[in-house]
């Protein structure tokens, strides 16, 4: 966890926000990861997220079995997310969501938008062309070489 947060101490320095990321397994870091969303100018580069790629990477995996992630802070959706495509066995964080907010990183809109119907939330949504779209599900369930995850 301290380095952790000391990742997120120094991602300021160098062009990014005040979080940081470590996954280990066995007590040994597989891989780290800095908030890069200013430096890269990539809304999903998360310290979870970079941490994340480049463990699965390491890995040669698409999830963290046996892993540990841990975050300065507890993640955002997104990060939340990921995390659970990528199935680490455990999450550990220092800082809260509402500690974010108070430092200016407020993600209550996105917890708030979650559960309200497509139709309700602020982002303008629509569905199109659905019947097109099933075909690529279709190709799915016959592909034999799919992996699932």
């Amino acid at each position: 966890m301290r380095r952790a947060i000391e990742l997120a101490r120094t991602s300021i320095a160098s062009g990014g926000g005040p979080f940081g990321a470590v996954v280990a397994r066995d007590g040994v870091v597989i891989a780290e990861g800095q908030n890069r969303v200013t430096a890269w100018s990539d809304p999903t580069a998360h310290a979870e997220i970079v941490a994340i790629r480049a463990a699965c990477k390491a890995l040669a995996s698409f999830q963290l079995d046996g892993c540990t992630v841990y975050s300065s802070c507890e993640p955002c959706p997104m990060c939340l997310g990921a995390l659970y495509w990528s199935r680490p066995a455990r999450l550990v964080f220092a800082c809260t969501r509402v500690d974010a907010a108070q430092a200016g990183f407020d993600d209550e809109l996105i917890y708030l938008e979650l559960p309200l119907p497509v139709a309700q939330r602020r982002l303008p949504t629509t569905t199109l062309l659905r019947d097109e779209g099933l075909a690529a599900f279709a190709d799915w369930a016959k592909a034999s070489a799919r992996r699932g995850y």
